[in-house]
């Protein structure tokens, strides 16, 4: 009679190999914090995952446009009125260009209220690009300030960024408009509207306020404007007025924001995948958790570049 020696299998039988608790077929789950192998299912499900967050983007880009460029627009426009309220006060608010040269885009120059529309101290930025309109409505630089001797003229939003201009259309003639800058408060009349596809012959009053906006809230083809008469004495016109680009035009679109859209675009997808694969890998919140705030930073700065490609008045 043999005895075997403990844990040693029989003659002619392969040794059974540990298994690891709760596995199957003897296949032992790897230690929890240790990098899993990339298959194709890590693969298939970091390209769905990243095709979703693309149709997130995509439908975030539409509820930027029409809910939070408002609140950023709103914050925008406290810190200006603050501004330009100091400014006013100690007479300093800018007049026009001056030996320093002329005002900065983005500037505070005055203070717009159009009661018959329930605009009230709406602040006018310089500049009329699709960058300077996200603070407010801006004025248009090769144009006189409001409220000086000569054709002025305003831009505004119609629905993106709070969409200050967005009742303009329904203005009628006789509306007044109040403009307040450095030189005093300046009091206009309307006296017609019209649309850049059916124009019709302004006043040949010779100092006015144009204002303009879009045609459309959705899918603008054109601009509407609306005409003022200047009813107060007019001030002072400094002269020296800068030229502007096309992208300050009505309906105007920065197309060099292009590039860094495209490098933003590059950069949200490959975070993306990037948190996709680390979520297949290793542990899935930790990498979501880290992933996430950097895809909100890259988000809303491809929010902004895509922002400047639209007609500025939209």
């Amino acid at each position: 009679m043999t005895t075997e020696a403990p844990g040693k299998p029989p003659d002619g039988q392969r040794p059974l190999a540990a298994t690891a608790p709760g596995s199957q077929d003897g296949a032992a789950k790897p230690a929890p914090g240790t990098r899993r192998p990339l298959d194709r299912d890590t693969i298939v499900r970091s390209v769905g995952v990243s095709l979703t967050l693309l149709a997130v983007v995509v439908l975030g880009f539409i509820g930027y446009l029409y809910f939070l460029s408002g609140v950023q627009e709103a914050r925008a426009q406290t810190t200006l009125y603050a501004q330009l309220e100091g400014q006013l006060s100690q007479a300093i608010a800018p007049t026009g260009p001056s030996t320093a040269g002329p005002i900065a885009p983005g500037s505070p120059v005055a203070i717009l209220n159009i009661p018959a529309t329930g605009l009230h101290n709406e602040v006018v930025v310089e500049g009329t690009s699709p960058e300077n309109l996200t603070l407010g409505p801006g004025h248009l630089r090769d144009t006189p300030l409001p409220g000086q001797a000569g054709i002025s003229v305003l831009f505004g939003r119609r629905a993106t960024f709070g969409g200050p201009f967005a009742q303009l259309p329904q203005v009628t003639p006789g509306a007044v408009v109040i403009v307040t800058t450095s030189q005093g408060t300046a009091r206009y009349v309307v006296t017609t509207t019209a649309d850049s596809a059916r124009p019709v012959p302004f006043s040949s009053a010779p100092n006015q306020l144009l204002l303009v906006t879009a045609d459309s809230s959705f899918a603008p083809a054109h601009y509407i404007e609306v005409a003022a008469r200047l009813t107060t004495a007019p001030q002072p016109e400094p002269g020296g007025l800068p030229s502007v680009g096309t992208d300050e035009a009505a309906l105007g679109r920065d197309f060099f924001a292009l590039i860094p859209a495209m490098a933003w675009a590059l950069a949200l997808a490959a975070t993306a995948i990037a948190g996709s694969i680390a979520a297949g890998r290793w542990a899935r919140w930790p990498a979501w958790i880290a992933t996430i705030p950097v895809v909100i930073a890259v988000t809303w700065n491809l929010y902004q570049s895509l922002t400047a490609l639209l007609p500025n008045l939209y």
